[in-house]
């Protein structure tokens, strides 16, 4: 029996009181029961827009990522004042305790903010560099870069970057933000989901002692609902920390004290620790890598589609690609179609596919490659690709010609993307973190690596699990995106935010490699192109082309086939497979991904957001 049948009162009741049609005053409870028709079954009402979880709305902030740890640890910085930047920086150091699945302390952490204050928007770099001894021949034998070990990184970027992000926009110390992901290295619950991943990432990570004896105390995975502890991480975490505290209390210069902060990870003992476990274990990285780096601060990337600003990173990342596709697809017509048709689906499918086969081609680390940008992301450009969506399906890789919208002559080698003949690799994956706050403050960051699908490496006993990035640079020569030392990989991370006339609207960011700017665009022409509701677009049937040749491993591409959730009518995919389309038929909600997003309504003022139930993501604000 439940509780409100205890009571005297069913879910019916409530159903009936819910209908207006029933009053709950001294006897008059019989007076349900003998009500001559059912009631409807609350769980069953339907309302006007109904998904599977609410739209989150609010008028102080919003907090949107991964996992509750991370929602939390966000919630906490703005209950006690902190702005959007101060929300999300904690919120990112909350994941790499505890979503180390798929980030961890050693990965990157690209990231836009927007400043409500200055009406400015900026990226963070967040993207670490190869090592100094990072070149091609290191891998020649092999015929591919690994993804995992101590050979599988770039230098550890989170931590440079989300001091930058405090320095630019925060109100907060690095010790204030850090709070919450000390006491969860200190030891949080375990969930279902990461313990499932301990499991089945036994054997893999038992390659690597220290990661081993951090992650497996005693030969063991956590199981779930037991405390997880990371006392190399907070011994790390807590020097980072008091570096900061000591500073400020010595200057009450919140920045300089950032930096010491920050200096005390790349400069100090830990950097040394780091320096000397690579030495020991074959890795190339060094304590001087750590010591050089420093990321920066770049205007990011942008395309006007449907009256809205679309920002991105540069194209030392995957996410102009999807400016590019949002071009094309504009350019053919899509703001007349009807979402989700047949026709609609055809052409998102090949915008995707002419933009990513162009990110493979044109688009590296513009440090030391050169790019053509401006025909890249040209209109013009855009028309033209959109000219090539035929009525069919192309199973061909299309690359187009930048070069003649750039303005000047092409000066680089002809490179063409191809598959590489070396053993599959494993990869993995990401998260996303979104906040907005009541000044409307975005924050959108993307952070990666340091996972442990594939086997965790850590780098001694600092508790610090190294990236994953390295795996993504090319080896041909020809290639913009080759080896360096010093240079950042075309990542996939591609934190997204959209502004409506310079007013803040959305930061939108996602999980999912290679995926990552196909799902937010899925979103994002449901949102901006048809004024969807945000939840709804984001709970919307997905596809997903593994048309072009991917980031990881061996870049393997399958032409023409698509992901498609099977709750995309059959007469719709029937239609697609008609037209050429290679169906890989998933699940309802099984494409991989998993947006959260969180923005300004314009007008109102007021906030609002969304969480996919891909991947459990999770949200709070008011």
């Amino acid at each position: 029996m439940s509780d409100s049948d205890k009571q005297g009162l069913s879910r019916r009741d409530f159903a009936a009181l819910a209908a207006g049609g029933v009053t709950l005053m001294g006897n008059a409870m019989p007076a349900i029961a003998q009500a001559s028709k059912p009631a409807i079954e609350p769980t069953r009402l339907v309302s006007a827009g109904e998904t599977l979880r609410p739209e989150i709305v609010g008028q102080f902030g919003i907090v949107a990522a991964g996992r509750h740890y991370a929602v939390a640890a966000g919630t906490r910085i703005l209950m006690a004042g902190g702005n959007a930047t101060d929300a999300g920086v904690a919120a990112v150091f909350a994941a790499a305790v505890t979503e180390i699945s798929h980030f961890g302390f050693g990965g990157e952490a690209p990231t836009i903010i927007y400043d409500a204050g200055t009406k400015k928007i900026s990226l963070v770099n967040g993207q670490g560099v190869a090592p100094a001894l990072a070149t091609p021949d290191k891998f020649a034998a092999a015929g591919v870069i690994p993804g995992n070990g101590p050979n599988g990184g770039t230098v550890p970027a989170m931590v440079d970057a989300m001091a930058l992000a405090l320095q630019l926009n925060g109100t907060m110390t690095l010790d204030q933000v850090m709070q919450p992901a000390i006491e969860l290295a200190d030891g949080f619950v375990m969930y279902n989901f990461l313990a499932e991943v301990f499991v089945s990432q036994q054997k893999a990570t038992s390659r690597y002692k220290d990661a081993y004896d951090a992650y497996y105390p005693g030969g063991q995975p956590p199981r779930t609902g037991e405390f997880f502890r990371q006392p190399n991480l907070a011994r790390t975490m807590r020097i980072i920390a008091e570096a900061d505290r000591t500073a400020f209390a010595k200057t009450k210069d919140r920045k300089a004290a950032i930096q010491a902060g920050r200096d005390a990870f790349y400069k100090g003992d830990i950097a040394r620790r780091i320096g000397a476990a690579m030495a020991r274990d074959g890795g190339l990285m060094r304590y001087e890598d750590l010591s050089s780096y420093k990321g920066k601060i770049e205007t990011p990337i942008m395309t006007n589609v449907f009256g809205y600003q679309v920002y991105k990173a540069g194209f030392w990342s995957q996410g102009p690609a999807m400016l590019m596709a949002l071009n094309i697809a504009e350019a053919a017509g899509i703001a007349a179609m009807e979402p989700g048709s047949a026709p609609y689906l055809h052409t998102v499918a090949e915008s995707i596919k002419l933009a990513f086969d162009d990110r493979n081609m044109y688009f590296g680390d513009p440090d030391f490659a050169t790019v053509p940008m401006k025909g890249l992301l040209s209109k013009g450009y855009a028309a033209a690709r959109a000219k090539q969506i035929g009525p069919k399906a192309s199973l061909d890789h299309r690359f187009g010609d930048p070069w003649a919208y750039e303005g000047k002559a092409r000066t680089t080698p002809l490179f063409t993307p191809h598959m590489l003949k070396a053993p599959p690799r494993p990869t993995a994956d990401t998260t996303a973190i979104e906040v907005v706050d009541r000044h409307g403050n975005l924050f959108s960051c993307t952070p990666s690596s340091g996972w442990m699908l594939g086997g965790a490496y850590i780098a001694g006993d600092t508790g610090v699990p190294m990236s994953n990035r390295l795996t993504v640079f090319d080896l041909d020569t020809a290639s913009p995106n080759v080896l360096a030392p010093g240079k950042r990989p075309r990542t996939t991370l591609s934190p997204s935010m959209v502004l409506k006339d310079g007013a803040p609207y959305l930061a939108i960011g996602t999980p999912g490699g290679d995926n990552q700017d196909q799902q937010i665009m899925n979103v994002l022409l449901r949102v901006l192109a048809f004024d969807q509701p945000l939840q709804a677009a984001i709970e919307a049937p997905r596809i997903n082309s593994n048309h072009f040749h991917n980031s990881f491993g061996i870049k393997k591409d399958e032409p023409g086939v698509l992901e498609i959730e099977d709750r995309v009518p059959q007469a719709v995919r029937d239609d697609l497979t008609a037209r050429g389309h290679r169906l890989d038929v998933l699940g309802p909600f099984a494409v991989s991904t998993g947006i959260v997003a969180a923005g300004v309504v314009p007008g109102s003022g007021t906030l609002r957001g969304g969480a996919d139930v891909r991947r459990e993501r999770y949200i709070f604000g008011w």
